[in-house]
């Protein structure tokens, strides 16, 4: 899920000027509506308590689990499960909770780690990812400003 390397950082504070190796991922802010639901029980026919309920519905609305795999969803039903012990006092699973939170991008401090960035779905509309041949780009010199120099 996670992508390797550092955090980005602000333009003016970037070391390296080269282009970066993986790009943000833009998810469409719009939450997310085909999740699977939760088994009707846990293990050993336990009931789910209702903050572990709060949080499946939270976890599983996110806008980017749109880019979720099977193996994904599975990772946050077992997540879930952990979650449903914390919930029930269990303060050992808190580590491991929050670890896997962390790799589900539940924060905005988690998803800009991962490098995705929610973005409205107006705007996408707006603005086309592919730019017309014809129209220059923003800071770009054009070759043919060049060419009769002398």
């Amino acid at each position: 899920m996670a992508i390797a390397g550092r955090k980005p950082k602000v333009e003016g504070q970037r070391v390296n000027r080269h282009a970066l190796k993986h790009d943000w991922t833009d998810v469409k802010d719009i939450p997310f509506t085909d999740a699977p639901k939760l088994p009707s029980k846990r293990l050993q026919g336990k009931a789910w308590p209702t903050l572990t309920r709060r949080w499946w519905k939270a976890i599983s609305t996110m806008p980017h689990c749109v880019l979720w795999s099977d193996s994904d969803w599975q990772y946050a039903i077992d997540t879930a499960l952990i979650a449903a012990e914390f919930h029930d006092g269990d303060v050992k699973a808190a580590a491991e909770l929050r670890a896997r939170e962390k790799l589900l991008g539940n924060t905005v401090e988690h998803r800009r780690d991962m490098r995705i960035r929610y973005i409205d779905p107006d705007a996408a509309e707006a603005s086309p990812l592919i730019e017309d041949e014809d129209t220059p780009s923003a800071g770009v010199a054009q070759m043919e400003d060049y060419r009769n120099v002398l």
